[in-house]
């Protein structure tokens, strides 16, 4: 089966094997007239609900046990969620062959088999092809092979376009006292909740209410499509992380480049808390609309760059006692997860698809040990020598180990863990190993070494390695802002060095309760952008891409 991929959207394609033993088990009652199947394949992706959305279908291949299947199923591919897909195999009757395959009745046909397989499974692959073993409806266990189906994706041109864009706004309205306004876009896309998830923005304009941004690039991977509507949002900025918003539109990328051929502005609205429309004066142009094709994420992924997650767990006083339900680290015996235990599970589950040890470094920071130190820098899993820990549920059960065997200190100091994990994604540099390393650090206080955290990030990034940073509980999280570089100038170091990327993202968790995106995807949005400025940054090219795709290492 061929299943498209762009980052818009995956095409799948589809080669299907039938067991013989199984034909003779399923189809004995029309041996009479047929040892032959008429299978056809349905693709469904399953919703965090459990829900089952159907996808698409291929065609009826007649009379054959090993169909190859013509017809392309597209999925949106999206790395900030675990995406499940499931295959249904069916034998269609040959009375509903001249009925098209979308409107046929599924409990009609019979039954050959389903597989199952994560999306990012595919993708990861170097030929970007999964064989799965396919069995009856009751799950894999007890039944016998039924046969194989083999899934392949293929990336489509359109997900490796960039478009570069200049905005420009005039006549904004001013939000300060004593000041003009210090306005930056921000840019959102709409997610299936009906949400909104924040893919890039401009740097801060001060003391201006016409101003004019530095280019903006925008990737397929972001926006999915130049039809996908974009919520753009303009804000003055403050210091402290509570940005006035200015003003909003809603416009899809197409409709940007409409602006831009037409050389015409469109007015920000702002909505009152009786739910009213202001139109305002504020406008916003399009000054510059390039698009161009370059190497994708996925064209990375497929060539064997891998995603190494670290995590890092904050063990001050703050986060009250363990033993209390009214602590962040509480562990509920009804399995009730706390913020700590739901942040590690749910940015774990996306990023160890693309690891392929899944032996995952784990620390502790502000805790002290057993040996009556504190440390801002420990191994979670308690052995000094041994800071990695195998999987996900490795990570559980070292976090509830270091609980029972940690008592909770402080201060809250982020500097030793990110100089180890820069360490550890240096040492990987060195050896041209084609690594990017993820550190998810979950905290629920002030930074005490805003300075030396500054310092240890300008330093790291120079080197493959994001940070993500969740905020539990109800702390100021005003630094963590200048962290993630939201006012859209680059961290400086005490010596003036400048930070050459942004590496950092952050969420305080109790915004994404609010709203109807998970931490994951707010986390792991900015990503794939990310890495793929580092690799940009480096001229680092995708190895061994398959043919069709390989034309771009040479105009690249």
């Amino acid at each position: 089966m061929t299943l498209s991929i762009c980052s818009t959207g995956l095409v799948l394609f589809f080669l299907f094997s039938l067991n013989s033993s199984y034909l003779w088990w399923a189809l004995i009652y029309v041996i009479v007239t047929s040892l032959l199947s008429d299978p056809m394949a349905v693709v469904f992706l399953k919703k965090s609900d459990g829900r089952l959305e159907e996808v698409g279908r291929t065609e009826v291949i007649l009379n054959t046990l090993n169909p190859t299947w013509i017809s392309k199923v597209t999925v949106t591919y999206q790395f900030e969620i675990v995406q499940p897909l499931i295959f249904h195999l069916y034998d269609v009757d040959t009375k509903y062959h001249h009925i098209p395959v979308k409107m046929l009745n599924l409990k009609d046909q019979d039954f050959l088999g389903e597989s199952s397989c994560v999306l990012s499974e595919i993708v990861t692959k170097q030929s970007r092809s999964l064989t799965l073993n396919l069995h009856n409806k009751d799950g894999p266990g007890g039944s016998r092979n039924l046969g194989s189906l083999t899934v392949h994706a293929e990336e489509s041109i359109a997900s490796r376009s960039v478009v570069d864009v200049v905005f420009r706004c005039t006549n904004l309205d001013n939000k300060d006292l004593f000041s003009k306004s210090d306005p930056f876009l921000r840019i959102s896309r709409i997610v299936e909740s009906g949400g909104s998830v924040p893919i890039c923005k401009t740097e801060v304009m001060d003391n201006n209410l016409n101003p004019i941004w530095k280019p903006l690039s925008l990737n397929m991977q972001q926006f999915g499509s130049k039809d996908n509507p974009l919520i753009i949002e303009c804000f003055d900025f403050n210091s402290n992380g509570n940005h006035v918003l200015i003003g909003k539109l809603q416009k899809s990328v197409a409709q940007l480049e409409k602006l831009y051929q037409e050389r015409t502005g469109v007015n920000f609205v702002l909505t009152s808390n009786s739910g009213h429309e202001k139109v305002l004066k504020g406008q916003l142009f399009v000054d510059r609309f390039h698009e161009k094709e370059q190497f994708s994420f996925l064209d990375y992924i497929s060539s064997g760059f891998e995603l190494n997650f670290m995590v890092a767990v904050d063990f001050t006083a703050s986060n009250k006692n363990p033993r209390q339900p009214d602590s962040l680290h509480y562990i509920d015996p009804s399995g009730r997860l706390n913020s700590y235990q739901r942040a590690i599970i749910e940015v774990g589950e996306v990023i160890q698809f693309y690891d392929t040890d899944k032996r995952f470094p784990a620390w502790g920071f502000g805790g002290r040990k057993p040996d009556g130190t504190v440390s801002h820098c420990f191994n979670l899993s308690g052995n000094e020598t041994e800071f990695e820990v195998g999987g996900i549920e490795g990570i559980m059960t070292a976090y509830a180990s270091a609980l029972r065997n940690v008592s909770l200190s402080g201060p809250t100091l982020f500097g030793q863990v990110v100089d180890r994990a820069a360490q550890i994604a240096g040492h990987s540099l060195s050896y041209q190993e084609n690594k990017y390393y993820v550190l998810l650090i979950i905290t629920d206080g002030v930074l005490s070494d805003l300075q030396e955290t500054k310092n240890a990030l300008v330093k790291a990034s120079d080197l493959p390695l994001s940070v993500l940073i969740v905020g539990v509980g109800d702390a100021d999280f005003s630094q963590m802002e200048i962290l993630d570089a939201d006012n859209g100038n680059r961290l400086e170091s005490s010596t003036g060095r400048m930070a050459t990327r942004d590496i950092v993202q952050f969420v305080p968790m109790r915004e994404v309760q609010r709203g109807e995106v998970s931490v994951v995807q707010a986390l792991l949005e900015e990503l794939p952008g990310q890495f793929l400025s580092y690799v940009r940054s480096r001229d680092i090219k995708p190895c061994n891409l398959p043919g069709a795709h390989a034309s771009l290492s040479k105009s690249n």
